[in-house]
């Protein structure tokens, strides 16, 4: 390998040859496999032992269709979950993966997995390094191996240490020589030995799981105290089972697991259209109960677009202007000189450089220190003839600075905070302009050198404490990273929407102050802290903290993770931003980890729930919105679902509670047609339903799935009502074909009964699954039409209906037949009374939202 690397065609040799760098694929778990555990679930074994029981009732027929059902189901449970996780993976493949190399004699960005061996790779703090490697050179460089060695301490590295594929650079820069891609990593070696690992469960997987478990009971207690009702009523011991097993499958929701798969994996998909990338389907509910968003304020509610702007120095004040990145400016103001020497030392201490690509100047690198780049163009400094460091001192945040060894000098940039105390001659003036600077919005740096005596080699080893002090300063650098136009706006919708907002950031207080005023952001009366003026105590932290519009200064790493669990102490739901290699810790423990997909590390991205393909603070918002709506659509079908269980079980109860005396005006096999043939589209449906144009002007939804709202609305009018006209049509029937309490009705008469009973309710389920679709507005409100899957899948209902009731072969099966005209006019009130019904109780409370 040349100094210069590989050369294009070199890598394309050896990529053909050893193909791409990516880890082989896990050993998945089989098909059959995971069919079989959407088979075997509390709900599909509740079914398989009514089967079973059913055959041992003699009751053929009735096992048959119970086995029907679950299968169905099965298959269509384990459909969505492959195309979930398909989506899931393919939502992965859009965040970054790029890696600069030395290829050709200069550095290029590709992709990671077309590294090749002997390929010389570049690596900043942050990166993850892409595969295994021997370090060339290496500044300050610190490895976090804990994903292969369990040890949370980063491993110090030098040059000629090996580095792993996997791992991620914490500190310094190095360059390195690739010697194993792929499969023959040290990662590959042990990925077999953590793909078995069980993440903990999820807030909304145990809140699903404490539904089907009350559920699940619910259904068979009820199903035991009938069965002896039934019995000592004198009934049969087979009519009281056949009761009893109508009684558990009317009460079990079948389609709802899959159903909620699907709509966490449609919100899912959704976010991504907004450029936001969640890393797990259920982060998607849990950011609609999101009442707490700690945002950064460089990239998130700014452009990240950096541009220095003045200069100040002992020969006085410098101002330049110019357009983004582009060397050509303007420049006023006396001192010009020592302004151009002071930004060339801070160029000495920057690796960011401004390149021109396509036409246009963009940065390479840091945006501040391209910016850094730009002003020595503008100041006619020779950026491009510079010297290369022998060594360099990577920016740590705990140093707040970083510094560079060329020659006999050391320059350093930095917080003015860190670096003046470590200069001579930095008097109350120089103070004082930082503050001025700082309180127009400028992010100040101070830029320092030292001349070192004797030869470098005697600076080699010697720590930066040793050498970053008795340095000269040079000048002071103000650089202005304009706000997004839309975040003012942005941020009263988020304040609209019930959230509490705070910005945490590492830049100086009164520059912090500054931009959160000219924003919006900053609450009343205003509260600016500093990371150092935290209390120790939590509960005393979360009372300072809980309140809307702080600013948290100066913070570093620790202090935010110490911020997160402060507010979370305080009942909060927090969202945490990050981009650094240090705010892993913070974004973990956040309820949603926020990283930038633009700017931010690759650590900070391997520990956030969600990353912001587009940096912007916007889009957090967006996924708070798509987040509440896929939590709105859960709590819809299951409202939907509940409704259609109260019409099924009704039958049961009148025919218990006359003693057998009233005919029973369903059967098993019609409510299994009733969930499986007729519920489960419309109930999809409803998961896909899109935001609310009000959904972001309510606080967040705190509460369980099957709250006290919901079973109001389904047990005390949504299915009350539906039971009513069902039981209606069912009797019209019967008493217009003389049957008389007390007889059994004609085997005809009853099935044209039942038939009429069976289609009240799937009408009524019609009209539920247009109330479902908002808490408060009716259905004609929001546009018939708007959800257009929801018209589908009526449609599919409908033609399933007519296919129950006039198919001769399909109908006796159900054991029903078509209604005359008086039933049907009856069934068809469903319609009319469901949505009535629905709409006097949203007027009744008057409040909510969608």
């Amino acid at each position: 390998m040349t100094a210069a690397g590989l050369t294009s065609g070199q890598a394309a040799e050896l990529l053909e040859k050893a193909g791409p760098n990516v880890l082989p694929a896990e050993k998945s778990v089989s098909q059959w496999r995971k069919l079989w555990g959407e088979l075997t679930h509390f709900f599909a074994l509740m079914l398989w032992c009514a089967a079973a029981l059913a055959f041992l009732a003699d009751l053929p027929q009735l096992g048959v269709a119970i086995i029907v059902v679950v299968l169905v189901n099965g298959v269509f449970a384990h459909i969505q979950q492959e195309r979930a996780q398909h989506a899931a993976a393919r939502l992965r493949g859009l965040l970054p993966a790029d890696v600069m190399v030395r290829r050709d004699g200069r550095v290029r960005k590709v992709h990671a997995s077309e590294l090749v061996v002997n390929d010389a790779v570049l690596l900043t703090a942050g990166d993850r390094i892409p595969a295994d490697v021997i370090l060339v050179t290496a500044q300050a460089c610190a490895v976090d191996e804990s994903m292969l060695t369990g040890e949370s301490d980063p491993v110090p590295k030098t040059a000629g240490d090996s580095a792993w594929g996997g791992t991620f650079l914490v500190n310094g820069d190095a360059e390195a020589t690739v010697k194993a891609t792929g499969a023959g990593t040290r990662l590959a070696g042990i990925s077999a030995l953590t793909s078995g690992a069980v993440p903990p469960p999820t807030p909304l997987s145990l809140e699903l799981r404490r539904i089907v478990r009350v559920v699940a009971s619910l259904a068979l207690a009820i199903a035991a105290l009938f069965f002896l009702v039934s019995l000592l009523v004198g009934i049969e011991w087979r009519d009281s089972f056949l009761f009893a097993i109508g009684v558990a499958v009317a009460l079990v929701p079948e389609g709802l697991l899959p159903t909620v798969t699907l709509s966490l994996a449609m919100g899912a998909q959704r976010m991504a259209s907004r450029n936001a990338l969640v890393r797990n389907l259920e982060a998607v509910e849990t950011l609609g109960s999101t009442t707490f968003i700690c945002t950064d304020k460089t990239g998130t509610l700014t452009q990240n677009r950096m541009n220095a702007v003045e200069v100040f120095t002992s020969g006085g004040s410098v101002s330049i202007a110019g357009e983004g990145y582009n060397p050509e400016g303007a420049v006023q103001g006396d001192g010009q000189e020592k302004a151009a020497e002071t930004a060339l030392a801070a160029l000495a201490a920057s690796q960011g450089r401004a390149e021109l690509h396509d036409g246009q100047w963009r940065a390479f690198g840091d945006p501040m220190e391209a910016a850094i780049d730009v002003l020595a163009r503008r100041l006619g400094g020779a950026a491009e003839n510079r010297t290369a460091p022998s060594r360099r001192f990577a920016f740590d945040p705990s140093r707040r600075r970083e510094s560079a060894i060329v020659g006999q000098d050391l320059f350093c940039k930095g917080a003015p905070e860190a670096v003046l105390p470590l200069c001579s001659g930095a008097d109350g003036q120089v103070a004082g302009q930082v503050q001025l600077m700082a309180s127009r919005g400028l992010r100040v740096i101070a830029v320092a050198r030292r001349r070192l005596d004797g030869p470098s080699e005697a600076w080699a080893s010697r720590p930066p404490g040793d050498i970053e002090r008795g340095m000269e300063l040079l000048g002071l650098i103000g650089l202005h990273d304009p706000p997004r136009p839309d975040v003012a706006d942005v941020i009263r919708t988020a304040r609209t929407a019930g959230l509490k907002l705070a910005m945490i950031t590492g830049d100086h207080p009164a520059t912090a102050a500054a931009i959160a005023r000219e924003i919006g952001l900053m609450g009343a009366p205003e509260c600016i802290l500093e990371g150092s003026d935290l209390p120790d105590d939590e509960q005393l932290l979360g009372a300072l903290l809980d309140r809307d519009g702080v600013v948290v200064s100066r913070v570093s790493p620790e202090q935010k993770l110490r911020v997160a669990k402060a507010l979370q102490s305080r009942g909060h739901v927090v969202a945490m931003t990050g981009d650094g290699v240090n705010d892993g810790p913070a974004l973990r423990e956040a309820d949603i980890g926020v990283a930038m997909g633009l700017s931010g590390t690759d650590v900070a991205r391997e520990a956030a729930d969600l990353v912001l393909l587009d940096d912007h603070f916007a889009t957090i918002v967006a996924a708070i919105e798509q987040g509440r709506a896929t939590y709105s659509n859960i709590h819809r079908f299951l409202t939907y679902h509940l409704t259609d269980n109260v019409a099924e079980l009704t039958p049961f109860v009148v025919w218990a509670l006359s003693g057998g005396q009233f005919p029973l005006a369903l059967g098993v096999l019609q409510i299994l047609a009733l969930d499986i043939g007729t519920d489960l589209l419309p109930a999809l449906a409803l998961g896909a339903e899109p935001p609310g144009k009000r959904v972001l002007s309510r606080p967040p939804e705190r509460r369980h799935l099957m709250d006290r709202q919901l079973m109001v609305r389904v047990f005390c009018v949504l299915g009350p009502v539906e039971a009513l006209v069902e039981m209606s049509a069912f009797s019209v029937v019967l008493f217009g074909g003389g049957w008389t309490r007390g007889e059994t009705p004609e085997p005809g008469l009853l099935m044209a009964a039942s038939g009429a009973a069976f289609t009240a309710v799937v009408l009524g389920q019609l009209a539920n699954a247009y109330a479902c679709r908002s808490a408060t507005a009716p259905p004609w409100r929001l546009g018939w039409g708007s959800n257009r899957l929801l018209a589908w899948a009526v449609l599919a209902e409908l033609a399933v209906l007519a296919a129950c009731l006039y198919l001769p072969q399909l109908a006796a099966l159900l054991g029903q037949a078509p209604p005359p005209m008086a039933g049907l006019l009856v069934a068809t009130l469903a319609v009319p009374a469901v949505l009535a019904a629905d709409w006097a109780y949203k007027g009744f409370r008057g409040r909510g939202a969608r």
